[in-house]
């Protein structure tokens, strides 16, 4: 009876003893998978993140902010989506093309493996120093939504897709014009960098020079550059703003101003609604714009060079 007794406490204190180290063991993935994510943001580099950084707003300010601009883009939102769905532009446009759709062109297929080598470093370059929570910011999000678009067949989605991606690549333009690259200190991290978001506008202007489902709403339309702001505005004030918070991780600015930022001081994220609201709506027509300005000027220049080499034959 008695070591009947004793081997079952002896079984009783092993069983806590492995239970101890599987509770160790899966608080030590946490860590290590936490330390991954974000462990290599170093809270020294000005606007980099940290308690000084996340206490940039007080509480209330920051409170205030959140609550109206998050009901101004869920608005925003609304108003579009329903703009959109009363549309036939689209349905009749993606109809017709799905009806005769063409084999991948090399060209294509090339760009998704340059974009895909790209963002691959980039990639490195996170895990190398520990920030993969940067990953969540916008313009990596849009090089994803890029690497989509050059890999999914022709459709109804490809063209929803690619019409909201073209309103959010002020960001881009944005990062080469006031660039913080201040945490870049392995070799090529900066030149990536630019290659990135360059090469975020080189796929934009390929798509729109294949057609097809890729085509832009018409100038006049401005309902795809509403949606687009009012989801950047709700995907910044919500998620990344309340994982920054949890984390003391700047993501895109969220918590305190970046050192290249114009506007900076205690209003910064009010000057920011203001002036990245009408970059969004204005950005992507000008994009459209341009380019349709652009093709024709290099289809005469084109024309006109070829019929050169015909009469010099």
């Amino acid at each position: 009876m008695i070591r009947q007794e004793v081997n079952e406490i002896a079984s009783l204190l092993s069983c806590a003893h492995l239970q101890d180290e599987k509770r160790n063991m899966s608080r030590y993935t946490i860590y290590s998978l936490l330390d991954w994510v974000y462990g290599g943001v170093d809270p020294k580099f000005e606007g980099n993140g940290g308690p000084e950084c996340a206490a940039f707003l007080s509480f209330n300010q920051r409170l205030g902010e959140s609550i109206v601009i998050i009901l101004a883009s869920a608005i925003e939102i609304v108003i579009a989506l329903r703009k959109i769905q009363q549309c036939k532009e689209l349905k009749e446009m993606t109809k017709a093309v799905c009806e005769h759709k063409k084999e991948e062109s090399f060209g294509k297929n090339l760009l998704l493996v340059a974009l895909c080598l790209t963002f691959g470093v980039e990639l490195g370059f996170k895990f190398a120093t520990k920030t993969l929570i940067y990953l969540l910011n916008p313009c990596h999000v849009v090089t994803m939504v890029q690497i989509f678009l050059l890999a999914c067949p022709p459709g109804r989605l490809a063209t929803i897709v690619f019409r909201m991606q073209v309103h959010m690549l002020n960001g881009a333009l944005l990062a080469l014009l006031f660039p913080v690259v201040n945490t870049r200190l392995l070799p090529f991290e900066m030149e990536v960098y630019y290659v990135q978001h360059i090469m975020l506008y080189v796929v934009t202007v390929y798509l729109l020079r294949k057609g097809g489902v890729y085509t832009a709403e018409p100038l006049g339309d401005f309902s795809w550059a509403l949606l687009s702001s009012g989801l950047l505005f709700f995907y910044h004030f919500t998620f990344l703003q309340t994982l920054g918070l949890v984390t003391e991780v700047n993501l895109n600015n969220m918590l305190c101003p970046a050192v290249s930022d114009p506007f900076y001081g205690p209003w910064y994220r009010v000057w920011a609604t203001g002036h990245q609201t009408a970059l969004t709506l204005l950005h992507g027509k000008i994009l459209t714009g341009l380019f349709h300005c652009a093709v024709p000027s290099y289809q005469y220049l084109l024309d006109g060079v070829r019929l050169r080499t015909k009469k010099i034959d």
